[in-house]
């Protein structure tokens, strides 16, 4: 699920997401839950998948259904939106399916992703880091408290690197990989 120590950030889906009561007039197929499971409205994180790539996935399905439905429609999925799966890690969708549906629900998908579309949501937090450390907002809380001015200036260099990584791997293809070794010696 890491390819790359620093990008160790999670996107986290659910489906069905429904209310309560509407489920049970509703039947799920694994194709259904399948592409709800990787829409961004099913998303637990305030970002776009459709903006960047999935290094890796894992999906967790529950409910009574065949493994062999399941890993179709992941692969089905796959194909359909190839662009949006990086080509140079081989294997990078795993999928699980547990006979016992989750309560309430006759079957569900829990998702996990590491995406290079998770740098949306860093580079909203720099930005509104930015605008408060301008104005040196709520800062004397932590110098106060023994942190150093410093401190704040080398996080924010770390999160404008983090989104600087994500943003050359959601760009790379497989023919960079020679590139990726040399940078990764350096560093």
């Amino acid at each position: 699920m890491v390819p790359f120590p620093r990008l160790h950030f999670f996107m986290s889906g659910f489906a069905p997401l429904t209310s309560r009561g509407s489920q049970q007039y509703r039947a799920l197929t694994v194709p259904e839950l399948t592409q709800q499971m990787f829409d961004a409205k099913n998303m637990m994180a305030a970002c776009d998948p459709r903006q960047g790539r999935y290094l890796t996935v894992a999906a967790v399905f529950r409910g009574r259904m065949s493994m062999r439905e399941v890993d179709d429609q992941m692969l089905h999925i796959q194909n359909k939106h190839s662009g949006s799966f990086v080509e140079w890690i081989p294997n990078n969708v795993k999928t699980a399916v547990c006979d016992i549906p989750p309560r309430g629900l006759k079957m569900s998908a829990t998702f996990i992703g590491n995406s290079t579309a998770i740098q949306e949501l860093f580079k909203r937090i720099s930005e509104q880091f930015t605008a408060m450390f301008r104005r040196k907002a709520f800062l004397h809380w932590y110098t106060g408290e023994g942190m150093d001015e410093l401190e704040f200036t080398e996080a924010e260099s770390n999160m404008n690197d983090l989104v600087s990584e994500y943003q050359q791997y959601q760009e790379a293809t497989a023919d960079d990989e020679g590139e990726f070794e040399e940078t990764q010696e350096e560093a």
